[in-house]
């Protein structure tokens, strides 16, 4: 491994790092800042989260940078407002020592004639989300035709966001002949096009393995039913006393739902989706970064770009949609040198996605029991215990008073006043843990067996579930499985959360997410499947459903989907 001063900079940025603490490049930095320094051909660069891209790439730029030249010599893509935010400091401290240069950011949310001013006073380098700096083309308020070098950071997360049009039509406002650099995470189909249609026969560095997950992260996975998550949820937060970290969720409304639920049970957390303006988003984003808000309740979309280094955990309180999300979400934790944990908390249908995301990460997860109330209780007491041991006292502004308290606490023994003091902060968690129900999952699904059996005929679905009735069942050899697939399939959704399935011979119940009620009705009215008519509608959860109402499904439906009487008639 070399030093920063091994591998070409010049003397003012070399001043300007090393002030910032660099000495050793990380590997990506290695790789790429000789490369940029000596060549102008095109750089694909895949490397997780938090592993210095921006000075793999920014170091070169700068040094390249004609400070006579007043146009904009170089422009940097990014996903979202944060990131933008977060380069253009990298990018000013770089150049500290480097006087004349000037660095521009554009970005959604705020005043975009101000912007477009800063842009006419002179820009070297400018910083962009791509909706804003397509604004700008759009209002010809830019000239983009002296650009020496485009980078695409994060390319793989501004296809995932929808960019793909924007940032073709950007890129065709920019020179032919240009250095483009593009760094990734993961290599998806969508970036490995964009390479090929805007690049010309890249050099590809790679810092690690492709797509893996980083490398100081655990995996951990903890399986529940689909009704007890929130619980789980709680548990995990509890015996990680000293947790500061990202609980992420599929929806908007499930990200308010779990922090409201979370602040209203004094967990010290906030949300962050897009229903936040912008004010409200940076509000909570500065509360959260100076550690005033522990736990970020937050969407894929809003959490973009977010550059925090030293998060302890990543909760996926459901599962991305994309495999490759994952490796986003965990690449969030265990930066910088630091170790890191990601957690998943599924049910047993899921088991099969995390198999999916270890062959992509290229690591096992642990399968771990929920804790049980008895282990959250000691681990809280021993934490509050710590943090009495090692709290600074001044004795100097303390001493007025200790006479008095003294006094005050004179009654009490040694014992008794330690057992005071301890139980002032912890009696909550033995109050709520008292006879706390086991949440443990049987890995084998024993345990969701043993509960769709209790939940038998013309049960009444869990909360936040509705159940349906659908003609299909085991004479037309469907399974659980197919039932799952054939819900997604016509949903046009992979992600929807399917509560107990209960397979008849004629016909099915099943439950779904209770917000997916009306896309699912929906989706099925006219369905023919290879002839036959298949017909889905809410369960009726009364006494003796399956026997009397449902009774109807199977005498109205022969397995073709005929009705048997006109079937007889012919």
């Amino acid at each position: 491994m070399s030093l920063f001063k091994e591998i070409g900079l010049s003397s003012a940025i070399l001043k300007a790092i090393e002030e910032l603490g660099f000495e050793t490049p990380t590997e990506i930095q290695e790789k790429a800042i000789p490369f940029l320094l000596e060549t102008n051909n095109d750089l694909i660069g895949l490397a997780q989260t938090g592993t210095g891209k921006t000075a793999a790439f920014g170091l070169p730029i700068i040094q390249h940078i004609d400070i006579e030249t007043k146009s904009p010599q170089s422009l940097i893509l990014c996903p979202t407002r944060e990131l933008c935010l977060q380069i253009l400091s990298d990018f000013k401290h770089f150049c500290k020592y480097k006087k004349g240069l000037n660095v521009v950011a554009v970005y959604g949310g705020t005043d975009i004639y101000a912007q477009i001013k800063q842009l006419n006073r002179g820009a070297h380098i400018i910083v962009a989300t791509p909706g804003r700096i397509y604004d700008i083309i759009r209002r010809n308020k830019i000239n983009l035709s002296n650009i020496r070098t485009l980078v695409l950071d994060e390319a793989d997360e501004m296809l995932n966001m929808g960019f793909k049009e924007d940032l073709d039509a950007i890129l065709e406002q920019t020179p032919r002949e240009k250095q483009t650099l593009l760094f990734s995470a993961t290599m998806q189909k969508g970036v490995a096009q964009i390479a090929k249609r805007y690049m010309q026969e890249p050099f590809e560095i790679t810092a690690g393995e492709k797509n893996i997950g980083a490398e100081n992260v655990d995996h951990i996975c903890y399986m529940v039913h689909a009704r007890d998550r929130y619980l789980a949820l709680k548990r995990i937060t509890d015996i990680n006393p000293d947790i500061y970290g990202i609980i992420f969720c599929r929806t908007r409304k499930e990200t308010k739902d779990i922090a409201d639920s979370l602040i209203k049970e004094n967990y010290n957390a906030d949300v962050l989706n897009g229903d936040l303006s912008q004010s409200q988003r940076d509000s909570v984003m500065k509360r959260f970064r100076e550690k005033s808000i522990h736990l970020l309740v937050a969407t894929d979309v809003a959490a973009r770009g977010l550059d925090v280094d030293d998060l302890t955990h990543v909760i996926n309180y459901n599962l991305p949609n994309e495999d490759e999300m994952y490796t986003h979400r965990s690449g969030r934790t265990g930066r910088a040198g630091k170790s890191g944990t990601s957690i998943v908390i599924i049910n047993m249908r899921e088991k099969s996605k995390i198999k999916r995301i270890e062959k992509n990460i290229n690591k096992k997860f642990t399968f771990c029991q929920v804790p049980t109330g008895d282990e959250i209780c000691k681990k809280q007491l021993f934490s509050l215990i710590d943090r009495m041991e090692t709290v600074e006292v001044n004795q100097e502004q303390i001493a007025p008073f200790m006479d008095e308290v003294n006094e005050k606490l004179s009654h009490f023994s040694k014992e008794d006043l330690i057992k005071h003091f301890v139980s002032l902060e912890f009696n909550h968690f033995l109050s709520y843990y008292n006879d706390a129900p086991n949440l443990d999952f049987d890995h084998q699904g024993k345990s969701q067996k043993t509960e769709k059996q209790n939940r038998g005929k013309g049960s009444s679905p869990e909360s936040g579930f509705k159940r349906f009735f659908i003609n299909v069942g085991r004479k037309d050899k469907i399974n659980a499985l197919g039932i799952i697939k054939m819900v997604n399939n016509q949903a046009g959704e992979h992600n929807i959360e399917i509560g107990a399935i209960d397979i008849k011979p004629c016909f099915s119940f099943f439950e779904i997410d209770e917000n997916y009620a009306n896309t699912l009705l929906e989706a099925f009215k006219g369905l023919k499947i290879k002839g036959r008519n298949i017909f889905l509608e809410l369960a009726k959860a009364e006494k003796n459903t399956s026997k009397d109402s449902y009774s109807r499904g199977k005498k109205r439906f022969n397995k073709k989907g005929k009705n048997k009487k006109q079937k007889k008639r012919r």
